[in-house]
């Protein structure tokens, strides 16, 4: 049974792919579409291929990897111990909750500008956009996972004689783990987005920057290679992520359930 339910897991993604690729040369052919404004799968298939060749899909895969690594693990490294210090500290949330809402209903995109005169053209402004882009849900889902830890588990921590402290990090942090896990997939997606709109502006390498470039001279083949890889290596990261995580915790359930239940 395992072996069957691993077989169609695997199956239905290829069998969706197969007839989403038949429909798209389907409706080409029916409706006589320009092929400047939806090139065929072969042409996709070729131009993607001709970016493989020349080293130039690897280029740009590589910066914006690099890009989104630094900045979701900034993200994780400011929004842990904010929710931490909120969960201890009353007075210090107090004061930080009002701008921190604020802040969290401002697109990342529209602090752009704000950020391009503060830290420049560089890669320190794409990656300070990735990080305000995954810090929010870190920051939430974590804080919310505290909110939820049930208070018989602190009350048995106290009586055992623990430190507030060691509660947080014992019992409260353990507890909110769920909440945690999912806030991070939410900023991993959330990241990408935030990437290839940060690589659309004063770039010179990068996925954005590699679409942005292929509109500019009209291959729209190019720009759906770069939107298939985006997509896909978003796909793949989430996959390796919550690989990571069965592997780490494996009492954290992070794919919903076989939907058998």
């Amino acid at each position: 049974m395992p072996t069957r339910v691993a077989w169609h897991r695997a199956a239905v993604p290829l069998i969706v792919a197969v007839a989403f690729i038949a429909a798209w040369s389907l409706g080409i052919a029916l409706t006589g579409v320009s092929r400047a404004l939806l090139p065929s799968p072969t042409a996709v298939l070729g131009a993607g291929l001709e970016l493989v060749e020349g080293g130039e899909l690897a280029r740009h895969v590589r910066v914006s990897a690099l890009r989104l690594l630094i900045g979701f693990l900034l993200s994780v490294a400011l929004a842990l111990p904010i929710a931490m210090l909120f969960a201890r500290l009353r007075g210090l949330r107090a004061v930080l909750e009002p701008p921190l809402e604020f802040l969290r209903q401002v697109p990342p995109l529209a602090m752009m500008p704000l950020l391009i005169l503060w830290l420049g053209i560089g890669e320190a402004q794409k990656v300070g956009i990735i990080t305000l882009a995954c810090f929010f849900p870190v920051f939430l889902g974590t804080l919310g996972g505290i909110a939820q830890c049930d208070r018989r588990l602190i009350e048995v921590g106290q009586v055992a004689g623990l430190s507030k402290g060691a509660i947080l990090c014992r019992i409260v942090m353990p507890s909110a783990l769920p909440s945690t896990v999912v806030g991070l997939r939410i900023a991993l997606g959330q990241g990408w987005r935030a990437l290839v709109g940060a690589e659309l502006v004063a770039s010179s390498a990068g996925l954005g920057y590699m679409i942005e470039d292929a509109q500019n001279l009209a291959r729209t083949d190019i720009v759906i290679v770069g939107v298939l890889v985006i997509g896909t290596l978003g796909l793949a990261s989430d996959w390796a992520f919550r690989r990571a995580i069965a592997a780490t915790w494996p009492w954290v359930k992070v794919d919903g359930g076989d939907g058998d239940a």
